[in-house]
This record gives C-alpha cells, structure tokens and sequence, in this order.
C-alpha cells in the first residue's frame, strides 16, 4: 500500500512538471513565432525594394529567392503562432495535420536555398564555359523528388490514422516522425555538400580575378560568408536530427519493445523540451535566414542590361552580382 501511494505521489509530480514544461514550450513557441514573423517582414520589405528598384524585369533568382524566403517564414510563423491548437489536433487523431505543418516550412526553407546554390552553379559553369542546360532541370527535378517523398509519409500517415481502430498507435507515429527525421537527414546532407560544393568553387574562381576587379572583394566576403552560413546550418540540422531520431528510435524499443508514447530524451518539435526547441530552431533556421538576408541586403543598379540581369527562367545570370 505505502509504495503504491508514493508511486501515485510520483506521478502527481511528474504531471506538474509536464505541465510546466509544456507551458514553458508553448511560450518558446510563440516567441520563436515572432521571430520568423519580424523576419518574413523584412524578407517581404525587401522583395518590395527590389521591384521598385527595377519594376522592368520579371522573377529574377533575386526576386524569387526573397520571394520563399518570406513564405518559408511566414508558414513557420503561423505554425508556431498555432502550435497548441496542432497539439490537440494530433491528440485527437489527426496528427498528419501537425506533421505537415511542422515540416512543409523544412522543405521550403530546403528549396530557397538549394535556389541559391543553382544560381551559383550556373555562374561557375558559365565563368568556365561549361553546360548549363541541365543545372535547372536537375534542381527541378530534385524538388520534386524530395516533395513527393515527403508527402507520401504523410498519405501513409494519414491513411494510418484513419483506418486503425481507435487511431494510429503512438508506435506507428513515432516510427513515421523516425523516418522523416532520417529524410531529413539526408536532405540537409544534401544541402551542405552543394554549398560547399558550389560556394567552395565559386570562391575560388573569384580569387583568381585581378585585385583591381570591380567588386571583388565585395563578392568574396559575400559568397565566403553564405557558403559557411549554411553549410554550417544544414550540418548542424543534419547531426540534431539524427540525434534526435536516435532518441526516438531507444523511446520506441524502450519496454521490451513496445512503445510507451513517450518522447525520446532529445526529440525535436516536442512539447517538454523548451530549450532544445528554441536553439534548435535558433541554430538551423533564425540565424541563417537573418544573416543571409543582412549579407544580401544590396540592391541591384537602376539600369542594367538584360544580358547581366536575366530572368529566373532563362538559363543564366550574368556576372552574378544580384545575389551573392
């Protein structure tokens, strides 16, 4: 009898403590919605300055990149804003309506960049009169790829959830968070490898231009700048989530294999783990996007012939000085 009352003491505290901590979660959340709020803003201001700088030409890279930049943070933005209503969304059997909130942003904070790394992959072939006839279907083509994965772990997820009795079980959501988590992992991977790939080639060819070249410097810090940004970013993701799907992987075999529903010890977009969010989110996402946008404040001159300033359908950009 006396175990059995401390036992129900414990838990009385252990539900307290749950309650502050998704408390305290919930509060990182909506600061972190301010956050992506205040920078979607100034990615949007920005758009605005460039199309009034030059209203002549269509979507540029430029335009485009300021463009997802400010949808990426705009949807991570609401999606924080409305984290507890997705909470009860997924406690009530619908958690494919949380899981395509949390990672659509992912995937399009992927896809703005991996634009970046084009628009410098078709600077350098061009630079070394290669082929660039392929960069921009392959770009293409990769997105597709990565979207129609992504949304097929959400049809099974949702397919899951409908037809199980009583709802997906915690073990089958956990297993789909776990697959997403090392798809993820993969991608920003990916991510990493063209921004050293391409960053890493495009500064060394401007290195090699004369000293006196007009903007060289300029164009150095730029691209140097940017390519260690986030390269560093998609690492850090890279190595957080698989971590994180570790943690998940030891929660779902925990109990002689049988999942428990608790959250592993370092899971990410979990409430309970106040401080892993924010940093987390601070790391791979607040930081990069705001420094990029410092280092790519400068607007493009007035007047420019068209052959320097293309638009983002054509196969090229020129010099490559509207964006980094």
């Amino acid at each position: 009898m006396m175990m059995r009352m401390v036992v129900a003491g414990d838990d009385d505290n252990n539900s307290n403590v749950s309650t502050v901590h998704r408390q305290a979660t919930i509060a990182v959340f909506y600061v972190l919605a301010a956050i992506y709020a205040c920078i979607a803003a100034v990615a949007l201001a920005q758009l605005m300055r460039i199309q009034m700088r030059v209203p002549e030409y269509g979507w540029t890279t430029q335009k485009v990149f300021h463009l997802l930049n400010f949808l990426f943070c705009f949807l991570r933005c609401v999606t924080f804003a409305a984290r507890a209503p997705l909470e009860h969304a997924a406690a009530a059997g619908f958690p494919v309506v949380k899981a395509i909130f949390m990672d659509l942003p992912t995937l399009m904070f992927f896809t703005t960049y991996a634009l970046l790394v084009l628009f410098w992959a078709e600077i350098y072939h061009q630079a070394r009169s290669m082929p660039t006839a392929a960069l921009r279907p392959a770009f293409l083509l990769s997105n597709a790829v990565i979207y129609f994965l992504q949304i097929g772990i959400w049809v099974y997820m949702a397919i899951i959830s409908a037809t199980a009795s009583g709802g997906a079980s915690a073990r089958e959501i956990l297993t789909c968070n776990i697959v997403t988590s090392f798809f993820m992992m993969v991608v920003s991977i990916a991510s990493a490898f063209g921004f050293l790939m391409y960053g890493g080639r495009l500064y060394m060819m401007l290195t090699r231009f004369p000293i006196e070249s007009k903007g060289r410097r300029r164009k150095l810090k730029e691209v140097g700048l940017v390519s260690g940004i986030c390269m560093t970013c998609f690492v850090i993701r890279a190595v957080m989530v698989a971590v994180s799907a570790i943690s998940e992987i030891k929660s779902l075999d925990s109990e002689d294999g049988k999942s428990s529903g608790d959250e592993g010890f370092a899971s990410l977009d979990m409430l309970g783990h106040p401080a892993l969010n924010f940093f987390y989110y601070l790391l791979v996402e607040v930081l990069p996007a705001a420094l990029v946008l410092f280092i790519l404040r400068r607007l493009p001159p007035a007047r420019r012939s068209f052959d320097s300033y293309e638009r983002i359908g054509s196969g090229g950009s020129g010099t490559g000085e509207d964006v980094a």
